[in-house]
């Protein structure tokens, strides 16, 4: 069987001397792996990045096998970032948290999402605030979305300003406030409030990363993606 697709490289591993397994989140087939021969070879181990765009066929004699990746490239810009520490934290993560989705299932929205970020990297004003989105959009897809549109205690759907780690709803300013140091703040661009600033990104970041530590990570027993780990802590030096 055979079937094309576009995808995203999330990360590659080498296998024998020459090829390598390449891990891709695609559009309409969802995170798949195959084996691309000559994959540690020069001509293709630029393109065998994480974060690049890339066009693929996957062929293989029977569906559950892991079969063969034929690849080209569509947008490189992996090389773009290199010498970005930053922007080089924020694609690693990305990439290393998408590999938490299930293999072969469709995440059409998850993946245009990652395309909207990775077209901005090179926007420091604008990527990490969009990184978050792409977090909350992840935790969704993996069931544990949190709901932001009204307030847990009153049911209002104004001036949400919190989120309760108990139950990752919204709560409203008046209703929250005397349980503030007990909530986190939900930052004003998930309210539709502004791109966002970096003390903005910061909360946004303390919020999903508990939701994933809480949902996803924890329950697992392994610890968070180290890119992810440092993406915030020198994000959070910024704020300083």
């Amino acid at each position: 069987m055979e079937w094309r697709d576009e995808g995203i490289i999330l990360a590659v591993r080498p296998h024998g001397e020459t090829s390598a397994i390449a891990e891709i989140l695609t559009a309409g087939h969802g995170r798949c792996l195959g084996l691309v021969r000559g994959g540690r070879g020069r001509r293709l181990r630029p393109m065998l990045q994480p974060g690049n765009h890339v066009g693929c066929v996957w062929h293989a004699r029977l569906e559950e096998h892991l079969g063969h990746f034929v690849l080209e490239p569509l947008h490189l810009q992996a090389g773009l970032i290199i010498d970005e520490p930053l922007r080089l934290l924020g694609v690693t993560s990305m990439t290393a948290l998408a590999q938490l989705l299930p293999e072969r299932e469709p995440h059409p929205k998850l993946f245009s999402a990652l395309q909207v970020v990775l077209s901005a990297i090179d926007e420091d004003r604008i990527w990490p605030a969009l990184l978050v989105r792409w977090e909350m959009g992840l935790l969704d897809e993996l069931g544990f979305g949190l709901d932001l549109s009204t307030c847990a205690a009153t049911g209002v759907n104004t001036d949400l300003v919190y989120v309760s780690p108990k139950t990752g709803r919204a709560v409203s300013r008046e209703a929250g406030l005397p349980y503030h140091q007990r909530l986190f703040q939900l930052p004003g661009f998930l309210r539709g409030e502004g791109s966002g600033d970096d003390g903005d990104v910061m909360d946004g970041l303390r919020l999903t990363g508990y939701f994933l530590e809480r949902h996803v990570f924890g329950p697992r027993a392994v610890d968070m993606p180290q890119a992810r780990q440092m993406l915030q802590e020198k994000l959070g030096q910024r704020t300083h």
